[in-house]
């Protein structure tokens, strides 16, 4: 195999004197690499500052590293690597990754912990560089903070390749040279979390039917059995609460409807009010018969990112034992067109009793979503979060820098905004007006229409409808469909489906749990 000469650095190239040649024999016998983060250099100072890790690696080696970077180029960029093979007998390939600045912190401007995504990155990109030499064994920096690196390297190692012959080298990650590995296993479960949601939305929709997704996290859960119960509802309970509306928009598929309800039970206290958590699972969307078009009509087998990140946060914090209770409900369902299928214009009844004109079945997610926070009410709830990949408004107003949220509580923005700053998945709000409201309840044949009355401002009448369905004192909506998919925008995870915002649920449970 050549590389570029860039990328190889073998000891007896360097300007100092070489190392034995035993060295160089166990760059082909070691089967394991390691990532190292140095900083950008600060002013006055032209040398390389490395990390706590990096700087005792290159003590060990009486400078090599060191010296070897400073001679194979410029110097590393945030969220570059550059790889040196045999420069160590227990690594046969050493990647250094640029981690920015030594002094990045909270960043208003950005939303976010620049330290944090820094790490994610650099960690990301060292990780794929391993991967790419088949390597199957790497250790990796903690660069200051063992979870940010433990979630970049999780992150950026996935890739979904179930469907093909040729896949790619699986890793396993481990800490180097660190002791807070609890850390370390805390981010690697906030990673896994969200890959699960990865897994299940980049999955064909021929294969992740509602069945299969109730299946898929059921089995997910037996771990926890002790803690968490699982409900998969059939048709037929669907009918006794009368959901209506769910129920027209499953019509129109031959496959079954399921209505998954996990219940995680962290919490000794049994008077403690759940954290609800509400997903939307259209593990198909056609549209209906208000047809999308056929171009890209691929990517909806996503549709059901909201139940995917619902569900996969409770795996996660089932895993990390937050002592919470958690209810998660996830709708689910295909959107078909058919003979049964809803039309255009037709009336359908929500749980609450509250009649809805539908006057565009694409329109389908907040149908199935107004009977399942219906029932989030009956639990009681401190809080109720709901996730969808609601409207493409959405996708047009934020794109996917941040998930927008729609809340009538001060109080639980203050925490999402938080946890969104934490994870770097991050979160604006948007406006719930009265404005917005009249649109959806100005209907000619029934209480509301599951469209408004013009074009503009589609993600927040989507919004007003769901308002609608709601009357516990903290709810937030999460509008996700802009942040569905990822081209290269988060640069620690591939193009694909991303399963956002899984960790900023996650976190935000954490922190409700840590409050009095």
């Amino acid at each position: 195999m050549m590389f570029p000469f860039r990328k190889v650095l073998l000891p007896w190239v360097s300007r100092s004197s070489c190392r034995s040649f035993s060295v160089s024999q166990n760059y082909w016998n070691a089967k394991k690499g390691l990532v190292l983060g140095v900083y950008e250099k600060e002013k006055d100072d032209d040398r390389p500052h490395f990390t706590e890790a990096a700087e005792s690696f290159d003590r060990s080696l009486s400078g090599k590293l060191r010296e070897l970077l400073s001679i194979s180029g410029p110097a590393l960029k945030k969220g570059k690597g550059r790889v040196f093979y045999g420069v160590h007998d227990g690594f046969s390939s050493v990647a250094v990754v640029g981690l920015g600045k030594r002094s990045a912190e909270v960043c208003g401007k950005e939303n976010w912990d620049s330290c944090k995504e820094n790490i994610r990155a650099a960690v990301s990109v060292g990780c794929r560089l391993l991967q790419d030499l088949e390597l199957r064994e790497v250790e990796v920096d903690p660069c200051g903070d063992p979870q940010a690196a433990a979630e970049g390297a999780v992150l950026g190692l996935f890739q979904y390749d179930e469907f093909k012959q040729k896949k790619k080298t699986a890793v396993k990650t481990q800490l180097h040279g660190s002791s807070n590995t609890a850390d370390w296993e805390k981010g690697v479960l906030y990673g896994e979390g969200q890959n699960l949601a990865r897994r299940l939305m980049e999955a064909p929709a021929n294969h992740v039917t509602p069945t299969y997704f109730a299946d898929v996290i059921q089995q997910e859960l037996s771990l926890f059995s002790d803690k968490v119960t699982v409900h998969k509802r059939p048709r037929s309970w669907m009918e006794e609460q009368q959901m209506g509306a769910f129920l027209s928009v499953s019509k129109g598929s031959e496959e079954p409807p399921v209505f998954l309800e996990l219940h995680y039970k962290g919490s000794l206290d049994s008077s403690q009010p759940p954290l609800v958590l509400v997903g939307k699972g259209i593990t198909f969307d056609s549209g209906g018969i208000s047809l999308k078009p056929s171009s890209g009509m691929d990517a909806m087998r996503a549709d059901m990112g909201g139940a995917a990140t619902v569900c996969s946060s409770i795996v996660t914090a089932a895993a990390l034992k937050l002592p919470i209770k958690i209810i998660g409900l996830a709708p689910l369902c295909e959107n078909m067109p058919s003979g049964k299928a809803n039309k255009p214009g037709d009336v359908v009844r929500a749980k609450n009793g509250k009649t809805i004109q539908v006057d565009n079945t694409d329109a389908e997610g907040r149908l199935i979503l107004a009977d399942a926070l219906c029932y989030a009410h009956s639990f009681n709830p401190k809080a109720i979060v709901n996730a969808a990949t609601l409207t493409g408004a959405m996708d047009v107003a934020l794109g996917s820098a941040a998930t927008g949220v729609f809340t009538n509580s001060d109080w639980l923005w203050s925490r999402l905004h938080k946890a969104s700053i934490v994870t770097g998945d991050r979160v604006w709000r948007m406006p719930l007006f009265q404005h917005y409201t009249r649109q959806v309840t100005d209907s000619q044949l029934a209480d509301l229409n599951n469209i408004g009355n013009s074009r503009s401002g589609g993600a927040c009448t989507a919004a007003a409808f769901l308002g609608e369905f709601v009357t516990v004192t903290h709810w937030a909506h999460l509008d996700i469909a802009g942040v569905m998919s990822n081209k290269d925008e988060v640069p620690y995870l591939r193009k694909g489906m991303s399963g956002r915002p899984t960790r900023t649920l996650v976190e935000l449970a954490a922190g409700l749990s840590a409050e009095p």
